[in-house]
């Protein structure tokens, strides 16, 4: 399947999830801005496709990233971000979603798991995300970091050249 075919518009979203529901495969979600792609976000990714039958990345849209990240981000635009996550074998679909939080992605999407960096435990997790989740019976998993592998470290990096 071609990278393209993997993104999925966020109005099909729910129809998309249906299907696999349908199918009785395990949904795991994961969200975020992925706007440098590196070696910590590939093994982080790759672990969270072993939780399940598919992976479904949540990508933050670039008023999102803005938000989050300040007015220098993101360093690449949504689409892109998009199709270079798709491109990736261990990622079954990628939907891009315009609010800062991933609240209504998730109602959405409602994941069977829904995995997160080593940077976050249940307590500083935002609290409507973890209440989405748990009340349609998903499970949250945390997956540590690769050490020295970030993306602010390699626009920081970059600006050192």
């Amino acid at each position: 399947m071609r990278a393209q075919e993997k993104i999925i518009p966020h109005a099909s979203l729910k129809s998309w999830r249906e299907k696999v529901r349908a199918d009785g495969r395990k949904l795991v979600v994961t969200n975020g801005c992925f706007d440098l792609l590196h070696a910590g976000h590939v093994t982080y990714l790759e672990g969270a496709r072993q939780a399940g039958d598919l992976l479904l990345i949540g990508v933050n849209g670039d008023e999102g990233v803005r938000s989050l990240k300040g007015p220098g981000r993101p360093v690449n635009c949504e689409a892109d971000r998009a199709v270079v996550l798709a491109a990736l074998e261990c990622v079954s679909a990628v939907c891009i979603f315009p609010e800062v939080r991933a609240i209504e992605f998730l109602r959405i999407a409602h994941p069977n798991v829904y995995v997160k960096g080593g940077d976050y435990t249940l307590e500083t997790l935002n609290q409507e995300e973890r209440k989405v989740v748990e009340a349609a019976g998903g499970r949250i998993i945390f997956i540590p970091f690769v050490p020295g592998k970030s993306t602010t470290g390699l626009i920081e990096k970059i600006t050192r050249l």
